[in-house]
């Protein structure tokens, strides 16, 4: 029981400081600027925009009806770190409001370098949001649409949250400046690749696929150079009807020249493919 709640709390501690940095990104550069959001929080900066009402409470009160139909529909266990996530968010929020309501935190709000707080915006919102997600964790809202109608009608998640964020944006367009509208696509992008950047890992690495009639002494010429694990998958031509190994191997990218000179100089009509990887785990690369 202990050891399960140390678990739940190595969990729950990075979850709770990835929605805390993404309160602050929009507290901090997406709201004194007009910028936008999508999804469910975007329809809160709407709101805030025209009625002025404070994105904590938004929040919090549009996704309790997603609560309860992902509960019914999804699952206790599902909803519990999203139910968690997004409660968290709606705290960090409240607090910051607090915070600047008080003079402690002072937005940071430009007229003259405009980009600048625009890719500072979509990278703390991407900081925020890469460590939640890294951590099993959500912030409620268009994530719990997209698993509804993806379990009921088996629509693509994808597709769903793609769909309402662009809604949610093109909707903006009534209340705020076009010009604001385009900088927060620029504030998306950068977020959207800083998410990758967190959840698939800093280092990145290069899967290579090789097929070659050689295979076994490009395997071998491998294994004794580079000291890396391969392996060999016997494979036939669907053309030439002529048997081979394929091999498999994951090196870093600093490896990435000398492998291929090991190919070209075994075989040099080898066919090569080179995958991008991220997150490697195992044996050579990160420990588990």
């Amino acid at each position: 029981m202990i050891s399960r709640g140390l678990q739940a709390l190595k969990l729950w501690i990075p979850i709770a400081i990835g929605t805390a940095i993404y309160a602050f990104g929009l507290h901090y550069f997406v709201l004194p600027n007009e910028l936008m959001e999508g999804g469910l929080t975007g329809i809160s900066l709407l709101l805030h925009y025209s009625l002025d009402l404070p994105i904590s409470v938004t929040t919090l009160v549009l996704n309790i009806p997603l609560f309860i139909l992902g509960w019914k529909t999804i699952g206790r266990s599902a909803m519990l770190y999203t139910v968690l996530g997004a409660v968290a968010l709606s705290f960090f929020l409240w607090v910051m409001e607090i915070a600047i309501e008080r003079g402690w935190i002072v937005p940071f709000r430009t007229e003259q370098d405009f980009f600048l707080s625009t890719l500072y915006a979509g990278l703390t919102l991407g900081i925020g949001l890469g460590i939640v997600f890294r951590f099993g964790g959500t912030t409620g809202g268009t994530d719990i649409i997209a698993s509804l109608l993806s379990k009921t009608r088996g629509w693509s998640i994808g597709q769903v949250i793609l769909a309402v964020d662009v809604l949610v944006i093109g909707t903006s367009l009534l209340y705020i400046p076009k010009e604001k509208v385009m900088y927060t696509l620029v504030a998306v992008f950068v977020a959207s690749r800083t998410i990758d950047f967190i959840t698939e890992g800093a280092y990145s690495a290069k899967a290579f696929t090789i097929m070659s009639s050689d295979g076994k002494i490009i395997a071998e010429t491998i294994t004794r150079e580079l000291e890396r694990g391969v392996t060999l998958f016997p494979a036939k031509g669907a053309y030439s009807q002529t048997s081979k190994n394929v091999v498999y191997c994951v090196v870093s990218r600093q490896e990435t020249r000398r492998l291929k000179t090991i190919v070209k100089r075994i075989d040099p009509n080898a066919f090569i493919v080179i995958s991008d990887v991220h997150d490697v785990l195992g044996e050579g690369f990160k420990g588990r």
